[in-house]
């Protein structure tokens, strides 16, 4: 109905200026007259009215986005019918600052720093609502909006983004541009779409916003589910060197195909992108990584979490070594003898003596074959003594000289 010139919803709510338009409604500036305060109002398209399915989907999913209380979402007031025009609406908080599409818009992308900002955020917001049990299902950079006032990013769109989605035609020729470049591949086989869904749709936002491009880039949803199944995105370190090659990694693992292989909440997709952005994280792609998570955590806490990765068995540990019991009836064992440079440690192994002795025997054989060439070898070990005393062994015949050889060993091994 229309008073003082504005047109007004629901005797309560003047609508001002437009702010955006989509497929399916038109958001708008307005005034609540009782609150005294400006509002964002949005009218869902008129023939949606006449679908009884879709106003209790409509009533039931804007009531859950109502109770999200976050500073990273945007605050639903207020949602019904407006019997004047016939069309639903719903109330939410008024955000002045550009929208994420609106950015990409006018600068292409954001520095590593402003796309890393914005992710952590949005990240913020989508695990409330996932602990809360409500899964957005249309993240997209349209749907990020940035307040001038404090710099806070808020997920817009909870609750109406689920009839929205479903209610849309998104197998459209060109659609693939819009909504749909966003949709996780199972959420576009036509599979229901849970948390893992919303990571995959920021993961493709973080990827828009760091490099300026789409991940994957095709004319029809045919066209995306192809590349989705045969090929991975480049990674963003390799399309921009000045992004960390962490913070690739982290965003292409919200990328996986296998949801079970994304991050296994907002909460530790957001822990990532920070680490990533200072540098602090593996360097390998999305797969190894999510391998190796799971990996360490079944190895470190012995379990396994479904979707995560193959189940390790850690090995059973090995029992330490007992030291020998002693025996109470067994004799001392007297301390060993004091070396040159001093007595030996506690439980030092004692010196082998073969070595002296086999060395002497390898002189020995060396005098045989001087002796068999015909030389003469003056040779003797004194037996106890360290030292080598020389002594004259001259034969002519060779079996003398074995013989005295024979003796020289008898004389020092005893």
């Amino acid at each position: 109905m229309s008073g003082g010139g504005h047109t007004t919803i629901a005797d309560r709510y003047e609508l001002g200026e437009r702010l955006g338009l989509g497929g399916m409604s038109t958001v708008h500036l307005a005034f609540d007259t009782r609150l005294e305060r400006y509002v964002a109002i949005k009218l869902l398209a008129e023939h949606l009215a006449d679908d009884a399915q879709f106003v209790t989907r409509f009533r039931r999913e804007a009531l859950a986005a109502a109770r999200l209380v976050h500073p990273n979402i945007v605050q639903v007031f207020d949602f019904g019918l407006d019997d004047a025009s016939g069309r639903h609406y719903i109330v939410m908080e008024r955000i002045v600052g550009p929208s994420g599409a609106q950015v990409l818009r006018d600068h292409g992308r954001l520095s590593v720093d402003a796309g890393v900002n914005w992710i952590a955020q949005a990240c913020r917001g989508l695990d409330h609502a996932h602990r809360n049990g409500l899964v957005h299902r249309d993240v997209k950079p349209g749907n990020l909006l940035l307040s001038e006032g404090d710099g806070t990013v808020k997920l817009a769109d909870f609750g109406i983004a689920k009839i929205a989605s479903d209610e849309s035609s998104i197998t459209q020729v060109g659609s693939v541009l819009g909504t749909a470049a966003y949709l996780a591949p199972e959420q576009a086989a036509g599979e229901e779409a849970g948390p893992a869904a919303d990571i995959y749709g920021l993961g493709v936002v973080a990827y828009q916003f760091l490099s300026g491009r789409l991940p994957y880039e095709a004319q029809s949803l045919t066209e995306l589910a192809l590349k989705q199944q045969r090929e991975a995105p480049p990674p963003l370190h390799r399309v921009d060197p000045a992004i960390p090659a962490a913070l690739g990694v982290a965003v292409q693992r919200a990328l996986a195909l296998d949801p079970r292989q994304r991050w296994p909440s907002a909460d530790a997709m957001r822990d990532a992108v920070l680490d990533g952005a200072r540098g602090i994280g593996p360097d390998e792609d999305a797969t190894a990584v999510a391998a190796r998570d799971a990996t360490a955590a079944t190895s470190v806490f012995g379990g396994h979490e479904a979707g995560t990765g193959p189940i390790v068995v850690p090995r059973e540990p090995r029992a330490p070594r007992r030291a020998p019991v002693p025996d109470p009836y067994a004799a001392p064992t007297a301390p060993p003898p004091p070396t040159s440079r001093g007595r030996e440690a506690p439980g030092a192994r004692p010196r082998r003596r073969g070595g002296g002795v086999r060395r002497f025997f390898a002189f020995l054989l060396l005098v045989a074959l001087l002796v068999a060439a015909g030389a003469a070898a003056y040779i003797v070990a004194s037996p106890g003594q360290q030292s080598v005393q020389l002594r004259n062994v001259v034969h002519d015949k060779a079996d003398q000289v074995i013989q005295d050889l024979t003796q020289l060993i008898d004389d020092n091994t005893q």
